[in-house]
């Protein structure tokens, strides 16, 4: 993968992939959370985060995926990868099918591609600053684009305390957890994402499309 960077173009392919869940910083409202999707069938995490193993053959930075059926959804995240040395700071989503995800969150991460914007920001140049950077998508309804979510960092986990729990290490990545879905979360074939750094006056920006292939039985 290609990404822009202000010291130029870093190309990089991690050899790891952590999905990071349940992350919320709020803990009573994760709490809230497992409770509700344990009522219609979605299995407890075994601990709060959970940090899931994906293969890194999911990352994609084309604007175009091909997924199971129709009952997937996208997820802004924050992006964090560790390469050269450094960690760097992008933007991803963690697109789910969430008819698997009745049966198993592992498998329901597993099964779908996880695009990719392709810009990237060195982390320490935002660490002083992280809980303002703000998360936010909109996903294709009809004709019209819909706030789909929307808040800053600081509804997430500390991403330093993240990084030392799931071991971000040379050559992995990590999403970083999402924000809650304005509306409840639910099937959309378009999907757009920005993460915005009112401090530094950058964003990144990505969007894609899902098509949903027939499923065969």
């Amino acid at each position: 993968m290609q990404f822009q960077t202000a010291n130029g173009v870093l190309t990089s392919t991690p050899n790891r992939l952590i999905v990071a869940g349940w992350t919320g910083r709020n803990r009573a409202a994760v709490d809230h959370h497992i409770k509700e999707l344990t009522a219609i069938g979605v299995p407890a995490p075994s601990s709060v985060p959970l940090f899931y193993q994906c293969s890194p053959s999911l990352l994609t930075q084309e604007t175009s995926i091909q997924v199971l059926g129709a009952e997937t959804s996208g997820e802004a995240e924050p992006f964090l990868m560790h390469v050269n040395g450094k960690a760097w700071l992008g933007l991803a989503s963690d697109h789910t099918d969430r008819a698997l995800e009745t049966h198993s969150v592992a498998a329901s991460k597993q099964v779908s591609a996880k695009p990719v914007a392709d810009k990237l920001w060195e982390f320490e140049s935002v660490t002083d600053h992280l809980d303002d950077i703000k998360l936010q998508s909109w996903i294709k309804e009809g004709s019209d684009w819909v706030l789909y979510q929307d808040g800053a960092l600081d509804s997430i986990l500390p991403l330093q305390a993240l990084t030392t729990a799931a071991g971000l290490e040379e050559g992995t990545a990590m999403l970083c957890g999402t924000l809650p879905a304005i509306g409840g979360v639910r099937p959309a074939g378009e999907f757009r994402m920005t993460l915005t750094d009112p401090v530094l006056g950058q964003s990144i920006t990505w969007s894609y499309k899902a098509s949903a292939l027939e499923i065969i039985s």
